[in-house]
């Protein structure tokens, strides 16, 4: 497809006609670039910025106008399900309770998430994995720029992917009041585990801070629904 610049049917609708087709092949050869089997086949998080950066025309626009949604003002609905513990407090958006339970969840649905070879275990892998002990230093003693920066340290080398680490920056760009990239990384945990209830968590308490309160309200009974399946039928 993208050999033969057909790349009108890879596109978003919501995107056709606001790039040029250079830049569209840009895109959607990084895409298949992310697709890549072996993670250092991918590209790190620095590639991905350095090569989307120059194509971001409109950077001071929020992400929802330019997919067109619409901002609501309205209430968020009412839960359709009881709330656990971490739900009750996405839903009150009581970031400091949200913060006490990912703590305490520590890493323990990251099992599975990432599978080492030997040969993978280098220098740089511990460095990396040093950066992300010091972001946990920094999380769990509240001091959320560094670990912003720490944790951004072990995203960009790309080796291992952690949806905690997502999770916990999104919480982290939360309470620096940065809900658009907040609602980003809970994204991007997602993407690392679709099914996981936190990432759901997390996108709705970024959507609430955007005052999505409708979207807000879906993801938060999306994710309880996650949680409810999760604890009937176990892991997943």
């Amino acid at each position: 497809m993208i050999r033969s610049k057909n790349i009108d049917l890879l596109m978003d609708s919501h995107l056709e006609g606001k790039f040029s087709l250079e830049e569209a092949t840009v895109v959607v050869g990084l895409a298949s670039q992310c697709l890549q089997y072996e993670p250092r086949e991918r590209p790190s998080t620095k590639d991905l910025v350095a090569t989307l950066a120059p194509l971001q025309t409109k950077s001071d626009v929020p992400s929802y106008v330019m997919l067109g949604i619409s901002k609501d003002e309205e209430a968020p609905s009412i839960p359709q399900r009881p709330l656990s513990a971490m739900g009750e407090a996405c839903l009150r958006m009581d970031l400091t309770a949200i913060h006490q339970i990912l703590v305490m969840n520590h890493y323990k649905d990251d099992e599975g998430t990432n599978e080492l070879s030997f040969q993978e275990w280098t220098q740089q892998m511990r460095d990396m994995l040093e950066s992300r002990k010091r972001g946990d230093y920094a999380f769990r003693d509240k001091d959320f720029k560094t670990a912003i920066d720490c944790y951004s340290q072990f995203i960009d080398v790309g080796t291992m992917v952690s949806p905690t680490v997502f999770a916990r920056r999104s919480l982290c760009y939360l309470l620096c009041d940065q809900p658009d990239v907040a609602l980003r990384d809970a994204m991007q945990a997602q993407c690392v585990y679709p099914d996981w209830p936190t990432a759901f968590y997390m996108q709705s308490v970024a959507l609430a801070k955007l005052n999505m309160n409708k979207d807000a309200s879906d993801m938060l009974n999306e994710a309880a629904a996650l949680e409810d399946k999760r604890q009937r039928g176990g892991k997943g």
